[in-house]
């Protein structure tokens, strides 16, 4: 018999149990000691997620969970819906700002770049065939074309973004301006001083704007129209993602009303209604707001841009073709080119092809003008002067093939009297320009309204969709109270 190991007694009142010694248990020679058995794998955590769900589906077995999961739901998709509408209008309404100050106005820049520099070309052979009697007026004139060239360019630069090619042909054209100016000089200088040397000075600056100063203006104009082309892209499109989360809504929100009408018998909850109400009004802004602008943006490229687009080119055929016309008598037959069996003076077969694209332009003009007096009556006027200079030309043509140099001159750059080229190409001109403005005034009315329509839609849908989603909820909270 033993007591506890600390030697003490066993209470009053109580015998002492004897405990037994405890005997290891006798290993059997030769067998394995038995191998512990592993506890059972905790069972795995639920993620978050999980539990959220299970929630979710507890909360969904008693009518104010329920309630709680749609409120909470028509909350959610009445801010999504103005959210994306603000998102969506703002791109918009952004793309659209930028084809009215931006990449039109960049656009026109380039395309007057490239049109003062033909002119200068032009004004300045016209100057040459003039000999030492060149006027004020034509010398005033090619200087104000190279001006407006530098000055457009300075504008351009510094509205494009360092490193685009756009940039780049910039510097190319900054660079080429001066050593064009130069040559002119040059063969200015020589001209007066009655050296032939002039004239190849002056074939040589023509040369380099024809094969390097204008393909880099043209290509400008390339790229700020394809600029112009994305910022309709852009401005254009529909907001679908947004109209489609708002009839999304509108359908959640009716649905929850007549769920409502069904479980209470009331015709009205007044948050829902003005959840309904709010979202309503913004999807009916947003598209007949879009529509509106839409309508004004696509107005403004179809009745200006495109109009503008031909009318730029039918300016620079006809100022390359009078460029042309000015060289077949500087050369004097020192250019030529092979067209089939006959050989053919370059300048005047360049003339020729000039002159049929000023008419197809024209052409173009017109039929895009059609309706609008304002617009076609400057273009009729253009093309009536375009036949009348094709007729003096061919007279000039006749005088300078039978030899009589100075009738031909006279028939380029004469007086009034002698009925010149050179009056047609400026009615031409003149008439080109009042179209111009025409169709810039009718794009810049158009695009302004377009722009204008969607203007307060951003912020008006964030408004209006926070005050949906409050409505929704205390539309809800007012069926939850009648639970407590």
């Amino acid at each position: 018999m033993t007591y506890p190991p600390n030697g003490s007694t066993a209470p009053p009142g109580h015998t002492a149990v004897p405990t037994m010694p405890t005997v290891p248990p006798q290993q059997t020679r030769g067998t394995a000691p038995p191998v512990p058995v592993a506890p059972p794998p905790a069972e795995p955590r639920r993620t978050a997620w999980a539990e959220g769900i299970e929630r979710l589906k507890s909360a969904a077995t008693t009518e104010p969970g329920r309630l709680r999961i749609i409120g909470a739901v028509l909350a959610l998709l009445v801010v999504a819906f103005g959210a994306t509408t603000a998102w969506q209008m703002t791109d918009r309404q952004a793309a659209a700002d930028d084809v009215l100050h931006s990449s039109q106005p960049l656009s026109a820049d380039a395309a007057d770049i490239y049109r003062s520099l033909a002119d200068a070309n032009t004004t300045a052979s016209s100057g040459f065939l003039a000999g030492g009697q060149e006027t004020a007026a034509v010398r005033d004139r090619y200087e104000k074309d190279i001006r407006t060239a530098a000055d457009k360019l300075v504008t351009a630069a510094a509205s494009t973004d360092p490193g685009t090619p756009s940039a780049a042909t910039i510097a190319k054209l900054n660079k080429l301006l001066p050593e064009y100016k130069g040559l002119i000089e040059r063969a200015r200088a020589n001209n007066r001083q009655g050296y032939p040397l002039g004239g190849a000075y002056l074939r040589y600056a023509n040369e380099k704007m024809q094969t390097e100063m204008l393909p880099a203006a043209e290509d400008l104009y390339t790229k700020e129209n394809q600029r112009l082309r994305d910022d309709y892209d852009a401005a254009t499109p529909y907001p679908w993602i947004a109209i489609a989360l708002g009839v999304v809504a509108l359908a959640g929100l009716a649905w929850a009303q007549r769920r409502n009408y069904r479980l209470t018998n009331r015709v009205f909850n007044h948050g829902l209604l003005a959840a309904t109400a709010a979202s309503a009004v913004v999807l009916l802004w947003l598209v007949v707001g879009h529509t509106v602008a839409r309508g004004g943006l696509n107005a403004s490229y179809d009745q200006g841009v495109r109009s503008l687009n031909v009318l730029h080119d039918a300016s620079i055929a006809s100022l390359k073709a009078r460029g042309n016309e000015n060289l077949t008598l500087v050369s004097r037959g020192a250019e030529t080119v092979k067209v089939g069996e006959e050989v053919k003076d370059k300048y005047d077969v360049d003339f020729q092809k000039q002159m049929t694209t000023l008419a197809t332009k024209l052409k173009a003009a017109d039929a895009l003008a059609e309706g609008d007096a304002a617009g076609e009556a400057p273009v009729t006027k253009a093309n009536s002067s375009m036949k009348e200079w094709r007729i003096r030309h061919t007279d000039a043509r006749k005088q300078d093939d039978s030899g009589n140099y100075q009738g031909a001159l006279d028939k380029i750059i004469g007086s009034k009297d002698d009925k010149p080229t050179g009056e047609c190409f400026d009615l031409v001109d003149q008439s080109l320009d009042q179209a111009l403005v025409h169709e810039q005034a009718q794009f810049t009315s158009d695009a302004t309204g377009g722009r204008d329509a969607m203007t307060g839609l951003s912020v008006g849908a964030a408004i209006l969709a926070v005050l949906a989603a409050a409505g929704a909820l205390l539309g809800i909270g007012r069926r939850l109270s009648e639970y407590r």
